[in-house]
């Protein structure tokens, strides 16, 4: 793998929760930038949206790389990190026996994982970090992108 690391901060939500949905994120690698972003005018939920932002941004990478991920949702970093592995374990179920929720974003996240090495981490939001600023700004933006597009 390549030894210079993508740096990916990601964000996402509701307006109201459940309602329609942004997510953004932002992704640096050397000098270059780019930054992404999309929403859902259905009825969706924070997390969804939380989860959808790395997704994304992971996918986006064409070749394999070793990414730091950041994110101030602890939902998706603690479900990543720690949750994951029980979950499969029991066949996609918590340890309550209930169905995992969002199972198919935590699949397509695994899956968007698999080609590269991520490191998660867990910022505050809204606490001045200028990339966790910019990727909450572009997920508002999806979210009001969403929500004017016409309904098909």
């Amino acid at each position: 793998m390549n030894e210079q690391v993508v740096t990916i901060h990601t964000d996402g939500g509701c307006r109201p929760n459940p309602g329609p949905g942004g997510w953004g994120a932002v992704l640096r690698y050397g000098d270059h930038v780019r930054e992404l972003f999309g929403g859902e005018p259905a009825t969706t939920t924070n997390n969804r949206m939380e989860l959808m932002a790395p997704i994304r941004a992971l996918e986006l990478l064409s070749r394999p790389s070793v990414v730091h991920l950041h994110t101030d949702s602890t939902y998706v970093r603690s479900g990543i990190t720690s949750w994951m592995a029980g979950w499969k374990r029991n066949g996609w179920r918590t340890s309550a026996k209930q169905p995992v929720k969002n199972v198919d974003l935590w699949q397509r996240l695994e899956a968007a994982c698999e080609r590269h090495e991520v490191e998660w981490f867990w910022v505050k939001g809204h606490s001045g970090v200028p990339d966790n600023e910019l990727a909450d700004e572009l997920a508002t933006r999806g979210l009001l992108e969403a929500m004017a597009a016409p309904a098909s």
